[in-house]
């Protein structure tokens, strides 16, 4: 007999409105943890760290009233699994079209699981220049922790289990706007 194993939607955990909100925290977080915004510079990894990367530039400008560089950082051949990846792996554009020297960058994306996303950011963004410091703003921590890496900034921390997987939908990306943990249960 074959089992099949289906993932399934077990809860929504965030709609729209606690995204909204929960960027815009981050967003205030950042202006506080800084002092203000000069020489920050965001950078979110590619998928969608780059669109929550935007949104907290939005809420930047919106409440400081100054535009802070976003960049969009591709991390794909810095990722220590990628022999076990695709033979041709599919690498989209790291576009940065300002200077990181000096400046404090913070590293933006969805969920923060093992570590291993952003260890290879890390690497990614000190081949391309040598920022003063680097800050990591994530939407989800769900723990499981593989590398000592931990988020200076968070939307909401999520415990899961091994099985479960959190699924961030973001508008600019997906068709919905909600942060689903689904499940895999075999049938």
């Amino acid at each position: 007999m074959t089992k099949h194993v289906n993932m399934v939607d077990k809860a929504i955990i965030m709609d729209s409105q606690a995204i909204k909100r929960a960027l815009t925290r981050i967003a205030h977080e950042i202006v506080e943890h800084n002092k203000g915004v000069s020489d920050i510079a965001l950078v979110g990894i590619r998928t969608r760290g780059v669109p929550l990367a935007q949104r907290v530039a939005e809420e930047i400008k919106r409440i400081e009233g100054v535009e802070v560089p976003v960049g969009i950082l591709d991390i794909t051949l810095y990722r220590d699994d990628l022999s076990t990846l695709a033979y041709q792996p599919i690498v989209h554009e790291t576009l940065i079209p300002f200077s990181i020297n000096g400046k404090k960058v913070v590293l933006i994306d969805d969920v923060l699981f093992t570590g291993r996303t952003v260890r290879a950011a890390l690497d990614a963004i000190i081949d391309i220049g040598r920022p003063s410091s680097i800050q990591l703003a994530v939407l989800i921590d769900r723990g499981h922790r593989e590398l000592p890496i931990r988020a200076d900034y968070v939307g909401k921390n999520v415990p899961t289990s091994g099985k479960e997987i959190v699924s961030v939908q973001l508008a600019a990306t997906d068709e919905a706007e909600q942060v689903v943990i689904k499940e895999f249960i075999q049938e």
